[in-house]
This record gives structure tokens, sequence and C-alpha cells, in this order.
């Protein structure tokens, strides 16, 4: 009998089946430093001790996306180990800190699934929430991802795909960030001038710079996160595949695209929640990702004088400058689970991502 995992495949999955997920991961402050080394976010908050301690952070509190991965990273080797690709994300709140020193785990509840027509591959739906040592959750959302049937004639569960929301209540995004002193929030350190009341309804931003896609930065990211899917590590594998050749992890893509947003939104320090989004085409190794990012709403906090959201459409391409935004996107990505790309996608767009941040009032 073996002792192996060989994860699961699509038939494997119910409606319903609760997943614990394995290996517990302690986050340090060496986990932080190679996350900067590896992407170079520049938010004050996130990089400082002494600024964070000064606006009413006890120390600085680890990047919302390396919440994100690392969390993301505890299920893939019960989720998406056979995956095809990742393909988008909803109601995704973020609703605690969390600093070096706390461990993380996860926990998924399997919430739809759709086979495909061709009957090799289907579509999981699965809600995860992430949580502390002490038990509270930090983090919550749901993915859809295709994957792998172990066999194209097998019996797949009846088709469920679930309803989704299409937009967070601007109610529950504070819960992320504790008060703050927003008149201590110096803006010099921060690197930009620009508060939340300087933003409006309608207003886009060309991000400029672009950041090329390195495979063995990549390859040491997902090690990071223990991001186990060989459609990432195995070239042997993946050489024979659709592509021939890794698929870079969406949420690279994701975290690239954050910091490319500092410049033009360098007060967004806390992304508060992802309404939805939507992995439009696959990245690869030697491509060079832009972005630029249209402000879709503003909206005060209930009770919160120090902080204000930002609803924010971010769109990140591939070896093409986004100075001539927007480029044609066949589907929002806070309209819920699209699979596929349309016909009347941009070959050159590769994420559109719907998502609150909070900034200083």
């Amino acid at each position: 009998m073996t002792k192996t995992n060989p994860g699961n495949f699509f038939e494997d999955f119910r409606i319903g089946q609760s997943i614990r997920h394995a290996t517990p991961r302690t986050v340090t402050a060496g986990d932080v430093a190679l996350y900067n080394g590896l992407f170079g976010p520049r938010f004050a908050v996130q990089s400082s001790d002494v600024f964070a301690r000064t606006i009413g952070y006890p120390r600085s509190p680890v990047d919302d996306l390396l919440v994100f991965h690392v969390v993301f990273g505890k299920t893939v080797p019960d989720i998406s180990l056979h995956a095809i690709a990742n393909l988008g994300y909803a109601g995704c709140l973020f609703r605690a800190p969390v600093y070096p020193g706390d461990t993380l785990n996860a926990v998924s509840e399997v919430i739809g699934l759709k086979e495909n027509s061709s009957r090799k591959t289907g579509v999981v739906y699965i809600r995860s929430t992430g949580f502390k040592q002490d038990g509270s959750p930090v983090l919550e959302y749901v993915r859809w991802v295709m994957v792998q049937k172990r066999d194209a004639t097998a019996e797949a569960p009846a088709d469920h795909v679930p309803r989704l929301p299409a937009l967070l209540d601007p109610k529950v995004l504070g819960a992320g960030c504790p008060p703050l002193d927003a008149n201590a929030y110096d803006l010099v350190f921060a690197g930009s001038p620009h508060r939340h009341g300087d933003y409006h309804k309608g207003e886009k931003i060309d991000h400029v710079d672009g950041i090329t896609v390195e495979e063995a930065e990549h390859q040491i990211a997902t090690r990071l996160y223990q991001n186990t899917a060989r459609i990432h590590f195995n070239q042997f594998a993946e050489s024979k595949g659709r592509f021939g050749r890794r698929l870079i992890y969406g949420g690279h893509a994701i975290s690239l695209a954050r910091t490319l947003t500092f410049n033009g939104l360098g007060n967004a320090f806390h992304i508060a929640a992802i309404n939805g989004g939507r992995h439009v085409a696959p990245i690869f190794a030697g491509c060079t990702l832009f972005a630029w990012s249209e402000v879709l709403d503003t909206s005060e906090l209930p009770g919160r004088a120090d902080v204000g959201a930002l609803r924010l459409r971010t769109v990140a391409t591939k070896d093409q400058p986004c100075a001539d935004f927007p480029l044609k996107v066949h589907a929002r990505a806070g309209q819920g689970p699209d699979p596929g790309a349309g016909a009347d996608d941009d070959p050159a767009v590769i994420l559109d991502l719907d998502y609150w941040v909070l900034l200083p009032r």
C-alpha cells in the first residue's frame, strides 16, 4: 500500500466536503524580508516598525498578499495539486493583521463543482479560511480552479455553481485595520502626498513602470508559500503539456501588480478585501508586467475618521505598457466566475482585479 499522497483529482471532490490542511506555518521576519526581496513593495506601514507604531500598529504588519499566499499555499496539496489553472477569486476579506511570530493554518470547504464539456477536467469552487494560532480568522476567500480528472470516463458529481458576491460591503472593511492616528501619518516618509480625499470615482492611473517576471524568483516565491502545484515546478511534466513550460503562479502576478501600484497609490497601505479577480491569460518567465488602475468607487467606513476606502480595478498586462488603457477585457472581475477568456479579451491582459484598499483620511 502506497504511503504517498497522489493529490485529489476532480472526481474526488464532493459538495460540502471540509478539508483541514496540513503544515501550520509560523510567519517570520525572514519570510517578510524574502517577500520584499522578491517583489519590492514599498508601502511604509509594512516597511517600517517605527512608522507603523507611530500611527497605531504595535509593529509593521505582514504584507496582506504574503498572508494570502501563505494561506493559499496550505490549500494546494489538497485542492490544486493537479490544477490546470487557478481561474479567479471572490469574497476575499482580510479580517485581522498578521505579525511576524503568528502561526497560520487553513481550512477549506468545497462549495461548487462543474465538469467541463471535454470530461477531462472540471472546475472546483473552494471557500478557504486562514486562522491564527488562537483560532481567530485572519483571511477568508473563495477561489475556483480547473482540475484534471483521473479518468475522463469516470462519473463526476452533479454540477453546482455557487452564487458568489460581486461586491463586499464597505461596512466590513475596517476589520483588518486597527484604529490609527491619521494626523501622525507622515506623507513624506510614505512617499506620496495623496490621501483618501484626493482620489475620485472614474480616475484612471497608469502605474508607468514594468517588472520582468524571472523564473528563479517565481520558483523561490512559490516555495516560500509551500505551494506544491506541479504546473509551477515540474518542467519534465509540463514540457509535454499544453504550454510546453511551467506556468507562473497567478498570485505571483498579483503581487507584482500590487508593487507597481505604489506609483500612484503609495498611501493605499492595506488591501481590505478582494471583491473578485480573474486570471485572464497565463504568464511565463521572461514576460514584462505592466499595470493600470481605475477608481471604481470611494467610501467612508462607519465610525472611522482615520481611514477611507477606495474600490480599485487593477488590470495587468504582459509585454504591453498601459498608456492606452483601458484595454478590452471580456468580463469584469466582480461579475463572478468565468472559466476562460472571451473572444474580445486583449491578448496582452493577464489579470483583472477588483478590490478595496484603505488610505489615511
